[in-house]
């Protein structure tokens, strides 16, 4: 790695550090409702918030309650979301006369972004409306983060109860968590990134004359807004269909920089604000710790790869400045490298270059970290409630190693624990798996593929995995605006999601009814870089038992076929 590339990670994980520590105890006071900066402003705006919508603040869920209202909130958006897409012909804010979306368009679109997936099988400026961009695309990008940061929190109050049933209250939970965290955030990001030249306007598109003649239309809008919040939500989803390539939506080094902190900054944040709920920020620490080991491991293979680029053009005396194909050459291989393995990591999906056009080996990077179960940062809150789910794990399997019963945070890990969380892990796999599968030997699939061989079945792949993943990232070579594509993908998306969410909050009513056991000689350490290494090595094994052999006929067989001489 040249110094200069390890220059700029390193000043971006620095940032990203003095930003993500001083957020994470902001995170635990709002969620312990003390006291913080801006409550004089919101208390009020929280108690009529409440007061119309008729809710009592003060009233606990246990883990089915606080379930049943996590999906019907979740199913009401996505009727909303369908119902404005479709309609968007007939309503205002639409000064491009753009039609209502097909039913099939509409259906994928709106379950993607209630997901938290924003994948997008159409292009944003020549197919959204203000309108539906705004109280459509943005508003679930605030609503689908809140809820993935909601579930992590119920989560960690189960962990942390002494012997309750109870796991808070989903609505008051909701309203902090968009009025104190996401809101605020996102004012400062829209503002910061309007600042370095990100549009932000209601004009009609801009049509000019081009020096040689031509005619050039520039896609207009309200650009910041939305891409503060999907980033900072590790939603993904660009107004413009080149997404963060676009330079109105990501038009300087420094925008690019900050892009890449937003991404991050709340998963970093959340880790810590996880030690500081359970009384222990080692706890969080040795989490922060393995999902930056994991990321490590991703981000030297991708820029290796990246950087050494195709064989066949250096043998052919061609410049290997043409690994840049694909990239941009405004931020470079280093920032290019550094965003796809972010965006991938936290489950975002943005992305500021073409992933179809990496070596094989980089892309396999980007798609094993989708597949790894959303855990390397992961989304907002998905993230964390996903390694906590490995965490679980790896202290059952420390726990048969010494013949004990596990134990995590004085709880005892039984049966009911580990049969969840093998169902958190198992429900995504199989459901990357089987829909890939499907795709790749049916008429209906197949016919969407750009490219032949292995690369073909990667683009199957990686957009099935960037489904149940709730990425939203994909190998361009796919056509996926069809009626298979946008099916499959809507029901991969739920079943990724809600897969997940579902035992999770299982987990956490039954850690609540635990009492808690004082440890004692025989409790394993779950602070220390033993268990880091444990942890990162279970998320590790279980990924590559569970997608090896899919991935050895895709990216990597076509890594070696390009070696020998053959490309795709």
């Amino acid at each position: 790695m040249k110094n200069m590339d390890f220059l700029q990670i390193a000043i971006f994980f620095i940032a990203l550090l003095l930003l993500a520590i001083p957020l994470g105890r902001y995170m635990t006071k709002v969620y312990e409702k003390e006291k913080t900066c801006p409550d004089k402003i919101l208390l009020p705006l929280e108690k009529l918030i409440y007061r119309l919508a008729g809710i009592d603040a003060n009233c606990k869920m246990n883990w089915r309650e606080y379930l049943a209202a996590v999906l019907c909130f979740n199913l009401i958006g996505i009727l909303v979301l369908f119902l404005i897409l479709l309609l968007q012909g007939v309503l205002p804010l639409n000064p491009q006369g753009f039609a209502g979306l097909k039913w099939d368009l509409a259906l994928n679109t709106a379950v993607s972004f209630v997901t938290n997936t924003n994948w997008q099988a159409y292009s944003g400026e020549s197919t959204m409306s203000y309108l539906s961009q705004m109280t459509g695309l943005t508003v679930q990008n605030f609503l689908s983060a809140a809820t993935g940061m909601v579930v992590v929190i119920a989560l960690i109050r189960g962990l942390r109860r002494r012997e309750g049933n109870t796991i808070g209250n989903f609505w008051v939970d909701l309203v902090r968590t968009i009025l104190w965290i996401l809101l605020p955030l996102s004012i400062v990001g829209a503002v910061l990134l309007a600042s370095q030249g990100v549009i932000q306007n209601f004009s009609h598109y801009l049509t000019y004359t081009t020096i040689n003649g031509g005619q050039q239309t520039l896609a207009m809008g309200p650009v910041a807004s939305q891409e503060a919040i999907k980033m900072l939500g590790t939603n993904g989803g660009g107004f413009m269909n080149a997404n963060s390539a676009h330079p109105f939506e990501n038009p300087t080094p420094f925008s690019n920089l900050l892009e890449m902190l937003f991404i991050f900054l709340i998963p970093v944040g959340l880790t810590l604000t996880f030690g500081r709920m359970t009384g222990n920020i080692k706890q969080g620490k040795v989490i922060l710790a393995a999902m930056l080991i994991l990321f490590a491991l991703g981000l030297s293979v991708c820029y290796g790869a990246e950087d050494s680029g195709n064989p066949l053009l250096q043998s052919a005396g061609t410049s290997n400045s043409l690994s840049m194909e694909g990239k941009d050459v405004r931020f470079g291989l280093v920032n290019d490298t550094l965003f796809t393995t972010i965006t991938t990591a936290a489950s975002c999906g943005a992305v500021n270059n073409m992933h179809d056009s990496l070596t094989p080996m980089g892309g396999f990077i980007p798609m094993l970290q989708i597949m790894l179960g959303e855990v390397v940062f992961g989304g907002v809150g998905s993230g964390l409630y996903g390694m906590l789910v490995f965490v679980i794990l790896t202290v059952f399997i420390v726990g048969l190693m010494v013949g004990r019963t596990p134990e995590y945070l004085g709880k005892k890990i039984e049966s009911r624990e580990i049969k969840m969380a093998t169902l958190a892990v198992l429900v995504p796999a199989a459901t990357i798996l089987l829909f890939s599968a499907t795709a790749a030997v049916t008429p209906a699939g197949t016919s969407s593929i750009a490219n032949p061989g292995p690369h073909g079945l990667s683009e199957i792949l990686y957009a099935f995995a960037s489904g149940a993943g709730n990425n939203g990232s994909a190998f361009a070579g796919l056509n996926a605006n069809t009626l298979f594509f946008n099916l499959g993908m809507a029901l991969a998306m739920l079943t990724g999601r809600f897969g997940v969410i579902i035992p999770v909050l299982a987990i956490a009513g039954s850690m609540a009814a635990k009492k808690t056991v004082a440890a004692n000689a025989g409790t394993f350490e779950t602070t220390g870089p033993l268990f880091a290494g444990l942890l990162v090595g279970v998320v590790l094994i279980i990924g590559a038992l569970t997608f090896f052999p899919a991935l050895a006929l895709g990216p990597i067989v076509e890594h070696f076929l390009m070696w020998g001489g053959k490309v795709f």
